[in-house]
């Protein structure tokens, strides 16, 4: 039997930081693990390998470079940050896309982002998670969950402002995820310390988070850049609909017709449709349908099978 190909998968991320990179990478990992040898690392040291995957342009860019320079096929994973924002000023990005063998962007609006010389080594690949049946709501309050580390590419203070307008003692904004920005961390404690409604959970493990997400009304996603967020899809494959600002990685995602967008940072307007929400059970339904239309698209199997057709860079 022939030995199976190496595959390095860089990420800026491994499992301490818990992020979006590294969902990605250890999901992808499994996908490849009966067809290569998968390592993980943050830099490629060299070791021997036949294929290198790496998550961001710009943090990876040392590896994608060595790697190219090896002449063995590169596949770049295009983040959010890259997309929306590195790409158009990093030259170290730049020059990651242009000598990758193949660019990989997480939802459908992602390649609208690149020039059109680049657009032919461009491949889809919408992340994935396992469906969660719906489990019962909780019926003491109207849960609004905020997952995702403090950063400020996620915006959450506008998800704080928004329940600052609503005098509604039933809601309550649950975040889940690290708080080490500083800036961003003391409006949310403050205003955890003065209203009991929001609530700050920390990082938890993952699966807890998901179980969290399934028994809450609704997700809050008001980034401002997002490549493809993991959170959307864990939010959409459970039932929970989701309230998310108009950006080009969440259209991707949810479509363009998708009726809960607001405007990025707007506060009033997110209020106003969290309390739709609440008010109108047809409106929340109608988040719900949209959602499940969606949802399809976020299935593990087509996701391990376009992973898994990466490897035909090897042929």
């Amino acid at each position: 039997m022939p030995a199976l190909p190496k595959v390095v998968l860089v990420t800026p991320a491994l499992a301490a930081l818990n992020n979006g990179n590294w969902q990605t990478a250890r999901r992808w990992r499994g996908f490849l693990s009966d067809r290569a040898q998968v390592r993980l690392c943050t830099e490629w040291d060299r070791s021997p390998a036949d294929l290198m995957i790496a998550l961001h342009a710009r943090r990876s860019a040392s590896s994608i470079e060595a790697f190219a320079a090896s002449g063995r096929p590169c596949v770049v994973v295009l983040t959010g940050t890259d997309l929306y924002r590195d790409i158009r000023t990093d030259q170290s990005a730049q020059r990651s896309l242009q000598i990758a063998s193949r660019l990989v962007v997480l939802q459908s609006c992602g390649v609208e982002e690149l020039a059109p010389d680049l657009q032919s080594k461009v491949a889809i690949i919408y992340q994935s998670a396992p469906t969660l049946k719906p489990k019962p709501r909780r019926q003491r309050s109207f849960d609004l969950l905020l997952v995702g580390h403090l950063r400020p590419e996620k915006d959450p203070l506008t998800a704080l402002r928004a329940l600052q307008r609503l005098d509604d003692k039933n809601l309550r904004l649950i975040h889940i995820g690290d708080a080490k920005d500083e800036a961003l961390r003391a409006p949310f404690m403050a205003a955890a310390r003065l209203d009991p409604r929001v609530n700050t959970l920390g990082a938890i493990p993952h699966a807890q988070t998901r179980q969290m997400i399934s028994r809450g009304q609704l997700l809050l996603l008001p980034s401002i850049m997002e490549g493809g967020a993991n959170v959307l899809i864990e939010s959409v494959t459970c039932g929970t609909p989701v309230l998310a600002s108009r950006i080009s990685g969440s259209i991707g995602m949810l479509g363009e017709e998708y009726p809960g967008y607001f405007p990025v940072g707007n506060d009033h307007a997110l209020a106003g449709l969290i309390a739709r929400a609440k008010e109108d059970p047809q409106f929340l339904l109608e988040l719900a349908q949209a959602c499940e239309l969606r949802a399809p698209l976020f299935t593990p199997a087509i996701e391990a099978s376009r992973v898994r057709s990466l490897l035909e860079l090897l042929s």
